[in-house]
């Protein structure tokens, strides 16, 4: 079964556990994200940790999924939350995709 089809999967298991669900985003500049962070300081923060990682050629997927989430923390506009979003799920399909290819890879 392919990423995508888990995923739909997923999806149709929630929707059967606990129906449509519609809450508030609580994004934004000053959304407190965790005690003592708030949204804009949380994403400077995410994008300097993974700049750093990135520099250091130590990059690794938590940093890059951590600034993705980070930014749509920080996001009002509904349009761009969204695209923030789509950038979130596409990081964390890569990242299980990368997770499968290891699986796949014959042992040294």
């Amino acid at each position: 079964m392919s990423v995508l089809e888990e995923l739909a999967a997923e999806r149709r298991r929630q929707d059967e556990k606990w129906g449509e669900q519609n809450h508030p985003d609580g994004t934004g500049t000053g959304t407190e994200v965790v005690p003592l962070w708030y949204a804009e300081d949380f994403a400077e923060w995410a994008k300097h940790a993974t700049d750093v990682a990135a520099r250091a050629s130590v990059v690794t997927w938590r940093e890059i999924l951590l600034e993705e989430v980070a930014e749509a923390f920080d996001e009002s506009d509904l349009d761009k939350l969204r695209t923030e979003l789509v950038q979130v799920a596409a990081v964390a399909t890569q990242w299980v995709e990368a997770i499968d290819r290891r699986r796949a890879e014959p042992p040294c």
